[in-house]
């Protein structure tokens, strides 16, 4: 569940394994030569990453420059390169107030390859990339980091002067804060006015998605009726739902305290994690909620997460965003908006609603379909500038041809975005690779090489 815009409106290495480990909220820099000659750590955490050959006094040798600049190490840590032959990777940590780092990380270039920095005091330099997680376990970190949450209402909430609904939002937000990766997410006792509010949303919604809803939603939804507790009298556990998902595409729930930062949001979702509230909406008005809640999630977006297609789709708006630049998350969170919130499809000649925002609201979803909005075709560069209501239905919808075309043309607007590197999810070992030099060029080739080998096989055996 993510801050405005996408969400308000609806309402190890093999061998020895190194002990350095990234810290929230830090960042990571490609050092270049426009790197400020003054920069220092100014009090900051700061660890200098950086391979020399193998030699003899090659690491005295660079030690020596930090010296020269009066600035003293912490800790030092080594270990064989992966990437680099005949080479050594080495970590230092600087003590916090040291000497001036800027011409000791410039002269250290010139001995070493590969220098890198991990500094949460990165706003003045130039080459920048904002910390993202690497591994799903990364997560536990930024899940805490909310805008809002729990009892948190803002003063025209349908709920804010009922106390007991608010102690309520508060017990939600504890299991969230207190969840970890790996963990099962805890199940829920709803009351009975709980249960009769998703009731009332269920049994309205349902009515209408045979003739609104696109095709794959369609095909999902008994499923999740068989499979996961979809009832008008039960509100599904995320648990339940969340292997289902994990069955069907790896795309597993996670519970959310409140309202995340669009970039931890949408980082989520390059590891096929979606940040599940669990909280349901103020009885007092069923059919309204200013934020998401589980009906818009377990209604809304769940069941199309099952669907290979729309999954890709999702999961590339999340790789997209890692280490981006403020200005091209805004304009993935409009794309979000626009497609995964409040997208539309042409299927058989005929639109169809597939966006969450549309599929959990009764009102939204016939006026959809209506004559009333405009639609347009789905083009990444335009979509993602285009301004939108958050308190009224979109006067504007964006329409797809297709889950795969619309990925397509996403993954291209994905290498327009202005950063040092590209991404690949590695699904066995649930991180986040860094493609940026040869090497790890190389080994995607090769891996898919192994992959057209196993297609050319299957195309000769159909012959």
């Amino acid at each position: 569940m993510a801050e405005e815009p996408l969400a308000k409106k609806v309402r190890t290495d093999e061998g020895r394994k190194n002990s350095y480990e990234e810290k929230p909220g830090q960042e990571f820099l490609h050092v270049s030569n426009m790197f400020n000659d003054d920069w220092n750590t100014d009090g900051s955490a700061a660890t200098i990453l950086f391979c020399l050959k193998e030699g003899v006094g090659a690491l005295a040798k660079a030690l020596k420059i930090f010296e020269d600049g009066n600035v003293n190490l912490l800790h030092i840590e080594s270990r064989p390169s992966k990437w680099y032959k005949g080479y050594y990777e080495f970590i230092v940590e600087p003590e916090r107030q040291c000497g001036v780092l800027g011409p000791c990380i410039k002269t250290l270039q010139k001995e070493a390859r590969d220098v890198r920095i991990h500094t949460r005091d990165h706003k003045d330099n130039i080459d920048t990339v904002p910390w993202f997680p690497r591994k799903i376990s990364d997560l536990d970190r930024v899940t805490t980091k909310v805008l809002s949450c729990g009892a948190e209402l803002v003063s025209d909430h349908p709920g804010f002067s009922d106390q007991v609904y608010r102690a309520r939002r508060k017990e939600f937000a504890d299991i969230a804060f207190e969840y970890k990766h790996k963990q099962p997410i805890p199940r829920v006792t709803y009351t009975d006015e709980e249960t009769k509010t998703w009731g009332t949303i269920f049994r309205e919604l349902t009515t209408l998605y045979p003739t609104h809803a696109c095709r794959e939603y369609n095909h999902i939804f008994p499923l999740l009726i068989d499979n996961c507790g979809y009832r008008e009298d039960n509100v599904p556990q995320l648990q339940d739902v969340s292997d289902f998902l994990h069955d069907c595409t790896g795309f597993t729930l996670r519970p959310a305290a409140g309202l995340l930062s669009s970039r931890d949001f949408l980082a989520g979702l390059a590891f096929r994690v979606f940040h599940s509230t669990q909280y349901i909406r103020h009885p007092s008005q069923p059919l309204y909620t200013p934020e998401p809640d589980v009906c818009h999630e377990l209604l809304g977006h769940a069941p199309l997460f099952a669907d290979r297609r729309f999954a890709l789709f999702s999961q590339e708006i999340g790789l997209a965003s890692l280490g981006a630049p403020d200005d091209y998350i805004d304009k993935l969170a409009t794309l979000y908006w626009f497609t995964v919130e409040f997208g539309m499809c042409r299927q058989q000649g005929e639109l169809k609603a597939y966006g969450a925002g549309l599929l959990s609201s009764f009102g939204e979803l016939q006026y959809c379909l209506s004559d009333v909005p405009e639609m347009r075709p789905f083009e990444p560069a335009k979509t993602a500038v285009q301004p939108y209501p958050i308190t009224k239905y979109q006067p504007v919808y964006y329409v797809a041809e297709a889950f795969s075309d619309a990925t397509e043309k996403l993954s291209a607007f994905a290498q327009t975005i202005p950063r040092p590197f590209s991404v690949r999810y590695n699904a066995y070992t649930q991180s986040i690779e860094i493609i940026d030099n040869k090497f790890k060029i190389q080994e995607l080739a090769s891996n898919i090489k192994a992959e057209m080998m196993t297609l050319m096989d299957s195309l000769t055996k159909l012959k």
